[in-house]
């Protein structure tokens, strides 16, 4: 889907458009500023770029950035992106199932909304874990919040002809084992919203958003429940 040109050019006002989608792209800024540490000089590899939000906003804290994709059509828009902001990243073309980088190549490996969709999840994120020193960010829904149900309901519409994107959710423990098999274990994890995003983005309102998440947060539904969750996982041998 993201090789259709039109995908490419309004993924981003679909995702990250309106006052929730900008509350999604500042939580996720803030979320990795804070597990990367310090950016400035910082050798970081993006895996999945699509239209390189985020690798631009590592570029702009100084790190060097490469950021790799398989579509062309989102690494154009990208490319683009980055020169209109005077930025620079190395984009290139790749599969995330063969990362073409020496082994311990980066500082740190990010990967947002790629292990959901990819055919193969565990060869990626094995290969993101080959290719860093020291640090893998990842994000993925959860199999215990409301992403369950949609990703149930996609994957009926998807099987029956309907033109949607089906997607895959994940329990901790799951992406725990796979991240122990390549030498990593998880260091902290952040998980966003107990309701639907896309209740959110109906509803439009910022204000009750923040409200709601916050007293769901108070109750103690937001750790068992919440999701996107991202997660930075550390290489533990030397």
């Amino acid at each position: 889907m993201y090789s259709d040109p039109d995908m490419a050019r309004t993924f981003d006002d679909r995702r990250f458009g309106g006052p929730i989608g900008d509350l999604i792209a500042r939580a996720q800024a803030r979320v990795l500023a804070n597990m990367v540490g310090r950016i400035q000089d910082r050798r970081i590899l993006d895996v999945g770029t699509g239209t390189g939000r985020v690798a631009i906003l590592l570029a702009h804290g100084a790190a060097r950035v490469t950021a790799v994709d398989a579509s062309e059509e989102m690494l154009a828009i990208a490319k683009r992106r980055a020169a209109d902001e005077l930025v620079k990243v190395r984009f290139q073309r790749g599969d995330a199932h063969h990362l073409d980088f020496p082994d311990r190549d980066f500082d740190a490996v990010v990967a947002f909304r790629l292990l959901m969709h990819t055919p193969n999840w565990k060869r990626c994120l094995a290969e993101m874990c080959r290719v860093s020193d020291r640090l893998v960010i990842i994000d993925y829904p959860s199999v215990s919040s409301f992403a369950f149900f949609e990703s149930m309901a996609r994957r009926v519409a998807h099987g029956v002809g309907l033109r949607t994107e089906p997607y895959r959710v994940f329990t901790r423990a799951a992406i725990a084992a796979a991240l122990d098999q390549s030498g990593f274990r998880i260091r902290s994890m952040h998980r966003q919203f107990v309701l639907p995003i896309a209740f959110h983005k109906a509803i439009g309102s910022r204000k009750f958003t923040l409200w709601s998440e916050h007293l769901l947060d108070r109750t103690g539904l937001l750790k068992p429940f919440g999701s996107p969750v991202t997660l930075v996982a550390e290489r533990c041998d030397p």
